[in-house]
């Protein structure tokens, strides 16, 4: 949520942050809209101080016997209980319309983003690891991994399109994965391993801005609940409506979850394999800072998650992300891309975003200096450390042999109780 005395103060700066996200300029339409409310707020604690006050003086005019003007601020004050009632609707509407117009708008970009319109502005920052050379011709996973036990038809029959069923050795491959990187980011990285809920109410998804924008791709329970599409959305509440105090930063935390997604906005992309699926594991990666240690923590925690890949010996990119490619909630985002040989290709494998104040914001989220008796927004960030589906793809074409088989990467070795290769 962006905070509406910064575009009272500065509506050219925001307008200028809308362009960069591809958006024309609505400075001047908030602005309008927060002076009629502020007007109404304004009419009503007016009309409120007068009502009080004629009420006050009713009692004097009966003291000194003055019937006539009691009964004159007695009409007064009629009229003003009848007529609030209609103000206050006013103010609840103007003020839903306002909140509405600020929640549908996106994170502004931080300073040093590059500007552009989608993946094609994005920038190049670094690059690890050597692509392995196959003395054969590499595949994709898709076509070699069913015979490994990445089952889609089984999947299909019970699920439909874009579900897996895992069985045997890739089962525990898979399980090894989110294994060996929750135990990295708690014991070297220093997060705090958490167990989360994997349905939240509206209140908390609006929180983190899957909602209102991002409806359609979200799972809605029967009662009303959402599927979580990270534990980025349980994860970041955990701090909502709370005010902490400046020891308490920073909070950083990491939870290995399932996560459901609809892809309701990839039609056609990535409909063969395990790319994307509607249903995955995800280690993510969620920090919660005071303002000046935003941007340096960001530089960590994408650290954090590419020593991971390098761990696995996976070679991959590092990619600043322009303004029009960014998450709706960033105000900076890095990803990580792994090389896939069988797509002869890096695809991401890790997003990590600052998000500033403004997941704050909507969650209420505070903190309070030491000596301060005032209470300052705190800022959030978040990254994949990783996405486990799609590092298995990754082994499974990084390491693919000739005879189908594939060899499990040393760091893995002591989570398959003995496994050192999958064969068909």
């Amino acid at each position: 949520m962006h905070d509406i005395r910064l575009i009272r103060d500065n509506p050219q700066s925001f307008d200028a942050g809308l362009a960069c996200r591809g958006l024309e300029p609505l400075s001047a339409q908030i602005i309008a809209a927060d002076a009629a409310l502020r007007a109404l707020q304004t009419d009503i604690q007016a009309s409120l101080a007068r009502r009080n006050e004629a009420s006050k003086l009713i009692g004097q005019a009966m003291a000194q016997g003055d019937k006539d003007k009691a009964e004159a601020l007695k009409a007064e004050v009629a009229d003003l209980k009848t007529a609030l009632p209609a103000k206050e609707d006013a103010e609840r509407v103007q003020l839903a319309a306002l909140q509405d117009m600020l929640a549908a708008l996106p994170n502004l970009p931080a300073a040093d983003v590059p500007k552009g319109d989608d993946e094609d502005g994005n920038v190049e920052i670094s690059r690890w690891g050597t692509p392995r050379r196959f003395d054969f011709a590499p595949q994709e996973h898709a076509d070699f991994a069913p015979a490994l036990g990445l089952d889609f038809e089984t999947a299909a029959k019970m699920s439909g399109a874009r579900f897996a069923f895992l069985k045997g050795q890739m089962a525990r491959l898979e399980r090894a994965i989110g294994q060996f990187m929750i135990d990295r980011q708690t014991a070297e990285a220093g997060y705090t391993e958490c167990a989360t809920p994997l349905m939240v109410r509206d209140e908390a998804a609006y929180g983190t801005t899957q909602l209102p924008k991002f409806r359609e791709d979200l799972f809605q329970t029967t009662d009303g609940r959402w599927l979580i599409s990270t534990s980025e959305m349980s994860l970041t509440n955990a701090v909502r409506e709370e005010i902490l105090s400046e020891a308490d930063l920073p909070i950083r935390m990491t939870a290995l979850t399932p996560c459901f997604r609809s892809e309701a906005g990839s039609a056609g992309r990535d409909t063969r394999g395990y790319i994307r699926q509607h249903q995955f594991w995800k280690v993510e990666l969620v920090s919660i800072v005071r303002p000046e240690d935003s941007d340096a923590e960001l530089e960590r925690k994408t650290r954090s998650a590419e020593k991971i890949l390098e761990a696995l010996e996976l070679p991959y990119r590092k990619m600043l992300l322009c303004s029009g490619d960014m998450g709706f909630s960033a105000r900076k985002t890095y990803d990580l891309e792994v090389w896939l040989p069988g797509q002869n290709a890096y695809r991401e494998i890790s997003s990590c975003s600052t998000c500033g104040d403004f997941q704050a914001r909507r969650m209420n989220s505070r903190f309070r200096r030491e000596g301060s008796k005032s209470n300052e927004f705190v800022h959030t960030l978040n990254g994949s450390g990783l996405a486990v589906g799609r590092t298995l793809v990754a082994i499974l074409e990084n390491y693919q042999q000739a005879d189908g088989s594939v060899d499990i990467p040393a760091a893995l070795l002591p989570y398959m109780g003995g496994i050192t290769k999958l064969t068909p």
